[in-house]
């Protein structure tokens, strides 16, 4: 039998490369953009530092989109459409290519000189055997092309890029989306939130709450994967398609394609059990004692689904604020509250894990994309505890405190519901402003023995976070 021709190879990077034939008329598929195209596009685009971005993101989040978004913007801005190369790496024929090759094909395609200045995007660069040594040397070796890579499976492009790519490689990631992403895609941000009034307490109001609270259990249904908010068919069977084409991939093919992991069942009852369990207190040695894994092994697995983007884990402070020397425990939550629907079915406002699901939503909103978690702890100790704290990155010393509710009750019996918090907040006194205690509906200011506290709805909360990093920036 005849191998792939070259022939072959350049008829699928034309069909891949749409624009090399429409030229300025290219229009991508999808137009609607993520919240963070423009810090990705900027970085993308720059060609003052030569290193290569590496996009990465759990399944299903739009990163293909941008990249074809990112085509588009270049040729908008004066591109020339035959100078960008997009190759899709999971494509059959090019299982034989070697990154080299299609930097050759490339320009003998077109003709290209060697100091022409080009653009090469690699989607899903992952499953190439030494995909890192290889981008790497083609970053030193052409310094007049600008390469991007994504990938899916994050828990090798991670640790590859750390490994490999020291000075050659940025990595940008694309987290689910954010309750203000969601909002905006659905159209419905205008109408359910507005700028607060100069004399009211908090950045951002609600026109009705119980409106917005109602998005916000959509949300967590659904509300994490572009495609699951704009499709209807794909959003009337949300679970299936999340459960199979995202949890199922990463659980039954990447992680034990990528690391020889033998009993897929035993990481998959792991995961499922710390997704029913999301936003609590584990310990390796419990988990260890639960499951009969040994710890070794489990550290190993925490480490994949982490770096797989469907885990969270959260360091533990003490009341001081000061971390402990051994860590011994630590909170998991799920990256995206949606991958709790895919797994044990779709939640209601009232549904019993509404609670832990609000916790692991708020903070699911802190993923950005330099970095991928803003300094966040959570704070347990002998006789208290405060699920988030924002901790200052140089001096470990916190910033500010948020305990996470979805009722109402410690708004209307705040010295039965709030010792925690008060005891958090008298040991560490300089912090930058009142801690925040989200509820279900009600909003304002209470003192609680003699500490300041800021009550806002669960929903707002998730909403003026989400706004504040991705739209706005950090403040």
């Amino acid at each position: 039998m005849r191998p792939v021709s070259e022939t072959a190879i350049q008829g699928r990077l034309a069909f891949d490369n749409p624009w090399w034939r429409e030229g300025r008329d290219y229009r991508p598929e999808f137009t609607r953009r993520r919240s963070y195209f423009e810090p990705f596009f900027k970085l993308a685009a720059e060609r003052s530092v030569r290193r290569a971005v590496i996009l990465m993101g759990p399944r299903r989040v739009g990163k293909t989109v941008m990249l074809q978004q990112m085509v588009a913007e270049l040729i908008a801005g004066g591109a020339d459409p035959k100078t960008i190369l997009y190759a899709s790496l999971d494509t059959p024929v090019y299982l034989d290519l070697r990154l080299e090759d299609f930097v050759r094909l490339f320009r003998e395609v077109h003709g290209h000189p060697v100091r022409r200045r080009l653009f090469v995007l690699f989607d899903e660069v992952q499953y190439f055997a030494g995909w890192e040594i290889h981008l790497k040397s083609l970053v030193d070796s052409y310094p007049s092309i600008r390469f991007v890579a994504s990938g899916s499976a994050a828990a090798a492009l991670r640790m590859k890029t750390r490994e490999s790519g020291s000075g050659r490689f940025t990595d940008f990631t694309l987290p689910p989306l954010s309750f203000a992403e969601y909002l905006r895609f659905i159209g419905r941000e205008e109408e359910l939130i507005r700028k607060a009034d100069p004399g009211e307490i908090v950045t951002f109001a609600t026109t009705d709450i119980e409106a917005l609270n109602a998005e916000f259990v959509n949300y967590l249904n659904y509300g994490g994967y572009p495609e699951s908010v704009l499709i209807p068919e794909v959003r009337r069977d949300a679970p299936r398609y999340i459960g199979g084409d995202i949890i199922d991939k990463v659980m039954l093919r990447d992680l034990p394609t990528l690391y020889g992991i033998a009993d897929v069942r035993e990481l998959y009852r792991l995961f499922t059990t710390l997704a029913h369990n999301t936003s609590s207190e584990v310990s390796v040695q419990g988990l260890a004692q639960a499951s009969g894994v040994a710890k070794n092994t489990l550290r190993k697995y925490l480490e994949y689904l982490d770096a797989a983007f469907l885990i969270i884990r959260l360091t533990r402070i003490a009341d001081t604020g000061r971390r402990f020397r051994r860590e011994l425990s630590f909170k998991v939550h799920l990256t995206n509250p949606s991958l709790y629907a895919a797994l044990f079915g779709s939640v209601t406002a009232d549904h019993e894990a509404m609670g832990r699901l609000a916790e692991t939503a708020t903070v699911a909103q802190w993923q950005n994309p330099h970095g991928y978690m803003a300094p966040i702890r959570y704070a347990r100790w002998k006789h208290g505890e405060v699920d988030i704290v924002y901790n200052h990155v140089r001096e470990q010393s916190p910033l500010w405190a948020t305990e996470v509710k979805w009722s109402d009750r410690a708004f209307h019996r705040p010295n039965e519901e709030l010792a925690g918090l008060v005891v958090f907040c008298k040991a560490n006194p300089s912090l930058l402003r009142p801690p925040f205690v989200t509820t279900r509906t009600q909003a304002g200011d209470q003192t609680v023995d003699g500490i300041v506290v800021r009550y806002v709805p669960t929903s707002l909360h998730c909403y003026a976070i989400g706004r504040t990093l991705v739209f706005e920036g950090p403040r």
